[in-house]
């Protein structure tokens, strides 16, 4: 509409008029043209979200508060001048504009820390980072001592270990490796089968003492049972293999595999927790040793892109030859 309004002026006017509106077109284009995103841009977006404030966005970041509300006003123009954030009794809530956002701007941070994991130990020395994700018994009881044994051979690496029940994205690259209870279903992603996980239920000796042992599984109603807090893969593989729980009959309850070993060890009741980090406690009684027993199937898997990174393939490598033998250890197989 403006580059008309200065055809139809060269027009009418000294031809001069002609320069001078070609020079203010220039201007113009340049105030409205979209700003280019910067990843800088999205960083402050997803620090202010985080944090609900201009501050301490700043802090985590090492940035300054007038830098990324700088950055908060770019990425709102860089967008077509939407407000971002709106402030409340809580600081500076999200807008629906930005709720729209923030998937895409995450995808863009685990981008970028892939992009420099892969970067590091680039030039074949095996060095550099590698991000794990594992449940959380898995990350906290189980792999400490893998990747100490890993990182003493190889010192130059780094390990990141995110201990979550939720599956990690390796598609969207939110860890490199992943050690997975359930078989892979998506594609792209190299997986190989390190064995099954055997679970058994146990209680500490003290309980039994106090409690006595039960000879059925039927005696359970008369014990206090370790469980989970909401309708989970753990409540039906259990009612799976003939046992009729549900959460009621729980008197600890707790989606959180840390925790109910924890009460477990404490004496609190019985519970299912793997052989493998049972067997180890004298004070540990296995109950029922006949009568059941499960496993879960344990995969070793990474993104198919990463094969060729030598420091992934040897950490990979590791993984599935170390969760092999505690598989085979949780089956009585040595």
């Amino acid at each position: 509409m403006e580059r008309l309004l200065c055809v139809c002026l060269t027009k009418v006017v000294a031809p001069r008029a002609k320069e001078n509106c070609d020079n203010f077109y220039i201007r113009y284009t340049k105030l409205v043209e979209p700003l280019p995103l910067s990843w800088d841009h999205c960083r402050s977006f997803l620090g202010v979200w985080r944090t609900g404030s201009l501050s301490a966005a700043a802090r985590a970041d090492g940035l300054t508060q007038p830098t990324v509300a700088r950055h908060i006003s770019q990425l709102e123009a860089a967008l077509g001048g939407g407000a971002l954030f709106i402030r409340s009794p809580h600081g500076l809530s999200p807008t629906d504009l930005a709720g729209t956002l923030i998937p895409h701007a995450l995808t863009m941070e685990a981008a970028v820390a892939a992009m420099v994991r892969s970067a590091s130990g680039a030039d074949g020395e095996i060095a550099g980072t590698v991000r794990l994700s594992a449940s959380q018994i898995i990350g906290v009881e189980v792999l400490p001592p893998i990747l100490a044994r890993i990182g003493a051979a190889h010192p130059s690496i780094t390990f990141e270990l995110v201990a979550t029940n939720e599956t990690s994205d390796l598609l969207r690259r939110d860890a490199d490796i992943a050690v997975r209870m359930v078989r892979p279903a998506q594609g792209a992603l190299v997986a190989q089968k390190a064995g099954d996980i055997q679970l058994a239920m146990y209680a500490h000796k003290d309980y039994l003492a106090r409690r006595g042992q039960p000879d059925t599984i039927d005696a359970l109603t008369d014990h206090a049972i370790v469980g989970f807090d909401r309708q989970t893969a753990g409540i039906d593989a259990l009612q799976n293999i003939g046992m009729p729980l549900t959460r009621q009959m729980f008197s600890f309850r707790t989606d959180n595999d840390l925790a109910q070993l924890a009460a477990i060890r404490a004496g609190f009741g019985v519970g299912i927790c793997q052989t493998s980090l049972a067997r180890p406690d004298p004070n540990l009684i296995r109950l029922f040793p006949e009568e059941m027993s499960f496993a879960l199937e344990t995969w070793i898997t990474m993104h198919e892109d990463l094969r060729g990174n030598r420091r992934m393939r040897l950490v990979f490598d590791h993984l599935v030859a170390d969760m092999t033998a505690y598989a085979k250890a949780s089956l009585g197989l040595h």
